[in-house]
This record gives C-alpha cells, sequence and structure tokens, in this order.
C-alpha cells in the first residue's frame, strides 16, 4: 500500500476540503471513500479540525470557512512540498505570484504559506514538522493526482519551476497539450487549460476508485452532483467530475481495464 513518510520539493503533499458544513462533510466523504473521519482538538476552547483517514493513515482534512467566506461554496486545497517554506516564500513575488499570507506555524505540525500564482491560482506551501501530510495515496479511496487548471499553462509553469526548482514536459492528451510539473522522482501535477471559457484558474484534486461508473452513482445517491462523465481518456484511465452537496468539487479516476 503506498504510505508516505516525506514528499520531494514540489509534490503534492496535502489536501483539505474547506466547506460551509463540516458535518455535512464528513457524513458524505464517509459514505463514499469509507473514510475515518475524527476530531483534531486545536485549542482549550473546544475548536477542533477534521482529518480524513484510510486504514489509519491520514490522507486530506476538512475545515470550515471563515466568516467572510460565508455563502461561497466548499472547494478543495492543494498544499505543495517544500523543504524551506520561507525560502519558498521570498521566490513568489519576484517569479509574478502574490503571497496571500506570509509563512506561519500550524502548531508543531509544520509550517506553511498561502500563495497565489501569477495566473490566479490559490495554491498552499507545506514545510512538514511532525506531519508529512497525506500519509496513504494512490489507491482506492485516496488521492492520486492533481491538476492546475488555467488559462495560461506556460506562465504558470514557469512559475513552478522558478520558486519550487521542479522540471516540465509536454504532450498531446486528446488533442489538448498537457504540460507536466515533475521532480527527479517523476512528474507529479498536471498544468492544462479550462475546456470552457470562463472557468477561474484553481487546482482539483483526482481521487482513485476501483469504479469510477458506481461511484458516481454514489454521489448522487449522497446529495452530490455529476458535472461531466464518466469517460475514457486513452492511454490514462476512466475519470469523471463530480461535487458534494455544498458544491466541492473533485475528480474521480480509474485505471482502464
Amino acid at each position: 500500500m503506498p504510505q508516505f513518510e516525506s514528499y520531494a520539493q514540489g509534490a503534492p503533499c496535502y489536501i483539505e476540503l474547506t466547506t460551509p458544513d463540516r458535518e455535512a462533510a464528513r457524513r458524505f466523504y464517509s459514505a463514499l471513500f469509507g473514510w475515518n473521519v475524527v476530531d483534531v482538538p486545536v485549542d482549550d476552547q473546544g475548536n477542533s479540525y477534521l482529518t480524513a483517514e484510510l486504514q489509519g493513515d491520514v490522507v486530506a482534512g476538512i475545515g470550515g470557512q471563515l466568516p467572510e467566506d460565508a455563502g461561497k461554496p466548499a472547494f478543495w486545497g492543494v498544499f505543495l512540498a517544500v523543504d524551506d517554506v520561507d525560502e519558498a516564500a521570498e521566490l513568489v513575488e519576484l517569479a509574478g505570484g502574490t503571497l496571500e499570507a506570509a509563512p506561519f506555524d500550524v502548531m508543531d505540525l509544520g509550517r506553511m504559506a498561502a500563495v497565489v500564482d501569477p495566473t490566479g491560482a490559490r495554491i498552499n506551501f507545506w514545510q512538514a514538522k511532525t506531519m508529512v501530510g497525506t500519509a496513504r495515496a494512490s489507491e482506492p479511496c485516496s488521492p492520486i493526482w492533481n491538476e492546475l487548471t488555467t488559462p495560461d499553462p506556460s506562465l504558470a509553469a514557469e512559475f513552478y519551476v522558478d520558486v519550487l526548482d521542479l522540471a516540465t514536459e509536454t504532450s498531446e492528451i486528446g488533442g489538448t497539450t498537457y504540460t507536466t510539473l515533475a521532480t527527479d522522482g517523476g512528474s507529479i501535477a498536471g498544468v492544462v487549460p479550462p475546456m470552457v471559457e470562463g472557468i477561474p484558474p484553481h487546482w482539483s484534486v483526482y481521487f482513485n476508485v476501483k469504479d469510477v461508473d458506481g461511484t458516481v452513482a454514489d454521489v448522487a445517491d449522497l446529495g452530490g452532483r455529476i458535472i461531466s462523465g464518466p469517460f475514457d481518456v486513452p492511454d490514462v484511465g476512466r475519470m469523471a467530475v463530480v461535487s458534494d452537496p455544498q458544491g466541492g468539487m473533485f475528480a474521480l479516476m480509474a485505471d482502464l481495464d
């Protein structure tokens, strides 16, 4: 089973759902993926953070919205591993991005910064301390891939190369130029233009499942929405794009038979 104790710089290392209804999210994702969603105390005032576990390993986090975000739909956020978050943050504006939140400590778990790349996509940097991030991935009911959708893939890719020292490759998939970000260990994320005009730049999360069609049916039964698919991507797999009942969009992917 793919378990992770560390991540190379630039690799997606954690995902977090920000939602207006944490309890509804707990019910939905527990039923859909079989996650055990547990409360983790964050202070002595009774506040907590929800951690999703699979076979006892952390796969994702679930947090509530800030008051200023009231009324907005849920969304999945992505964290990229960095060796030194302060050094990476110093490069953000030089590379054309915006430092939305300067580096800060998250208890003894790690140190993070919130960033907006030059095309407008939000991303988080994570320097692990006691928590590596997602400890189990690339297997059914866990994250398997991350993708940046942006109207300017070249500009976006250049930013991540400059700040995180990543490499890039391009290929043709389904008539679309697909840019891949990579570390020395291989591909870690994709960068693509939007399929429909008007979609804002964003990072998205793919979850591995054994049966995309069956999981899509489960999403609908649990009150979620089917955005696209299921459909086959040659040489890649079978996919679908769906959302939870609070609007948090994510993708499903299974290997082709």
